[in-house]
């Protein structure tokens, strides 16, 4: 039985296709359409509900060094507000998952795992909890809203105080104020755009969306689902959790080596990293041929199988379609040409650098 995420019904209203993800139903895309919708975000705004993703709290004495042990990343040197990126490891190496970790302040730190990881994270953190530290899931508590697009924070700060607004990336407002509602205001984002995330009190949730929708509509702000999530994603050449990355890809293979800190003293999965070099490594690939790349698809380089795909789709704003891939350490270089078995015929792709997409400064 999915679960539905605070905003279910202003979905509805609003007129989007509702399909089951990550145990909940959530809008794959509303009547304007996938292709609308990603533009919007590209060229002036979109709105999420992101309410599916989960949140956990870490707090105690020893909450840093519960966070070391259990995460790639290094915790140490942050400031009050700021995040880090990490990902979690099993002793194999492989990913348990990838998340990111606010610190609130000293012995309190804020969780955001995927959502349909959130039982898994949450079960490991618990079995690996030690000293004075106690993680609890919160995820109920919370709906998340993502405001994505050139014109985002134009429309944000028509509703807040400049000390809402987070000053850098990967930096979070946790007191912050959203149109009189409180909110935590963070700057991390999943588009390759400018914008933020607001988590804020599930039962306050559909008053600031239908706010925004309101406020934003002068820049063009429309709501968006998770089939212009997924393709907006893609061109930024962002990991998704199930298609670059799993308990059996080990982050170094996907291309998350500046996460994992190996001058750790020690944390869960670093002896299976040190031991075992990258077999594999992500790619990114733009088909030169005709026809569109999906996940699972081989890839072959002079008639040998190299690896498969991860994920593909068509990209709206850049007009052609692309794919990432996990192939084996080098087989191939920047601008090769490889073929995708597609259907039963091989489709021309050539190996490009990632991201895709890069917005101008």
């Amino acid at each position: 039985m999915e679960r539905k995420t605070p905003l279910y019904e202003a979905h509805v209203e609003a007129g989007g296709k509702m399909v089951p993800f990550a145990g909940y139903l959530l809008p794959v895309q509303y009547e304007s359409g996938v292709i609308k919708e990603h533009m919007a975000v590209r060229t002036q705004a979109g709105l999420f509900d992101v309410s599916h993703m989960g949140e956990i709290l870490c707090e105690g004495k020893d909450a840093l060094a519960n966070l070391q042990m259990l995460l790639t990343n290094s915790f140490e040197n942050m400031v009050d507000g700021q995040a880090r990126y990490s990902p979690m490891c099993n002793e194999q190496g492989g990913t348990i998952d990838d998340l990111i970790v606010y610190k609130k302040n000293e012995g309190q730190y804020f969780i955001v795992v995927n959502a349909a990881n959130r039982e898994k994270d949450y079960r490991w953190m618990k079995e690996h909890q030690f000293g004075d530290a106690v993680f609890t899931d919160v995820s109920d508590a919370y709906a998340q809203l993502a405001l994505q697009g050139p014109e985002a924070m134009k429309i944000l700060k028509k509703l807040t105080e400049e000390e809402s607004v987070p000053k850098k990336y990967y930096h979070a407002v946790f007191d912050g104020n959203v149109a009189g509602i409180p909110c935590i205001v963070s700057k991390t984002g999943y588009t390759g755009e400018d914008g933020v995330e607001l988590y804020v009190d599930s039962k306050e949730a559909k008053r600031l969306w239908d706010i925004l929708l309101e406020a934003g509509k002068e820049e063009g702000l429309i709501p968006c689902g998770l089939g212009a999530r997924d393709t907006l994603r893609m061109e930024a050449a962002m990991p998704l959790y199930g298609h670059e990355m799993d308990d059996g890809v080990s982050p170094l293979e996907t291309g998350l080596g500046f996460a994992v800190k190996m001058s750790k003293e020690a944390f869960i999965g670093k002896e299976a990293l040190s031991a075992n070099p990258p077999a594999r490594k992500r790619i990114g690939l733009k088909v030169t041929g005709r026809g569109i790349i999906r996940e699972h698809q081989e890839v072959s380089k002079d008639g040998k199988q190299i690896g498969q795909t991860t994920s593909g789709t068509h990209c709206p704003f850049l007009g052609y379609a692309i794919a990432m891939a996990l192939v084996e350490e080098g087989s191939v270089d920047l601008g090769d040409a490889v073929q995708v078995e597609v259907r039963g015929r091989k489709v021309e792709a050539e190996v490009t650098a990632l991201p895709f997409y890069k917005k101008q400064k």
